[in-house]
C-alpha cells in the first residue's frame, strides 16, 4: 500500500463488536504484510495496573499493531476507570478532552504506517463533553468511516440512521461489517439483503457467533471472515 489508509470505526450501538472487528481488520492487514496501528483515543472501564490504567480495547489494538509498538499512552491518551459513558467519566475526573492532543497522537501513530484504525465509543452520536461528540473527532481528522452493524432485531433502522448521520457530517462510509451478536436473530438472510441493498458502501464481511473464550482468540477467528475496505 503506497499511502496510509486510515478509518474511523463506529457502531450501530454499544456492545456490537467494534473492538472485535477493529482488531480483526488490523489483523487482516498485518497478515497481508501492511504496517498497522490502532487507536482508542478515549476509553472508560479501564483496569488499574502497576503501569497505570489499561483498557482492553486499546490492548487488543496493540496486539494487532505491527512493530515498532507505540507507547500505550499514544494509543489511548484518555483512560478512565469507571465503566460509564466517556463524557461522564471525563467530567468526574476533571479532565477536558483536547482534540488537538488526540490529533497529535494520531499523527505520531500513523507515521510510516500503511493501515490505521481509530475506534470510537458506543454508537455514532456519543458525547465527548457537553458540546462535542465523537463525530467531531472523525471530522477533525477527516477520516472515512467503517460501520459495525450489530445483527439483531432493529439493525436495519440503526444502520441506515447511522449511515445518514455519517453522510450529514460530510464523511464517507467506506464499508460495513455485520456482526452476529444475536445467534437467534430471525430472518438473518433477509435482513442482510436489506443492508446490502440500502447501505451506500460495500460489506467487508459478516462475523458469525464466536465461541472462543478470550477476546484475543475471537479476534483471530473473526479475521477469517473480513476483508479490508
Amino acid at each position: 500500500m503506497s499511502q496510509l489508509a486510515a478509518y474511523f470505526v463506529t457502531g450501530t450501538d454499544t456492545e456490537v463488536g467494534k473492538t472485535l472487528c477493529t482488531a480483526a481488520l488490523l489483523r487482516v492487514a498485518r497478515l497481508q504484510g501492511l504496517r498497522t496501528v490502532g487507536m482508542k483515543p478515549i476509553a472508560s472501564g479501564c483496569e488499574a495496573t502497576p503501569e497505570g490504567l489499561r483498557n482492553e480495547d486499546a490492548l487488543a489494538h496493540l496486539a494487532e499493531t505491527s512493530a515498532p509498538l507505540p507507547a500505550y499512552a499514544t494509543v489511548n491518551p484518555y483512560a478512565f476507570a469507571p465503566a460509564i459513558a466517556p463524557h461522564i467519566a471525563a467530567a468526574e475526573a476533571g479532565v477536558t478532552v483536547d482534540l488537538r492532543r488526540i490529533a497529535e497522537r494520531w499523527t505520531e501513530l500513523t507515521h510510516a504506517r500503511d493501515f490505521a484504525l481509530l475506534e470510537g465509543a458506543g454508537g455514532w452520536q456519543v458525547p465527548i463533553d457537553s458540546t462535542r461528540f465523537f463525530p467531531d473527532l472523525a471530522v477533525h481528522l477527516q477520516l472515512p468511516v467503517v460501520l459495525v452493524v450489530g445483527l439483531r432485531l432493529g439493525c436495519i433502522n440503526h444502520a441506515l440512521l447511522t449511515a445518514e448521520a455519517i453522510a450529514t457530517r460530510g464523511l464517507r462510509l467506506a464499508g460495513w461489517v455485520g456482526n452476529r451478536i444475536d445467534p437467534q436473530f430471525s430472518r438473518l438472510d433477509d435482513n442482510l439483503a436489506a443492508l446490502h441493498r440500502h447501505l451506500p458502501a460495500p460489506c467487508l464481511g459478516v462475523v458469525p457467533p464466536l465461541a472462543e473464550p478470550t477476546l484475543a482468540a475471537r479476534v483471530v477467528a473473526a479475521a477469517n471472515y473480513l476483508r479490508l475496505p
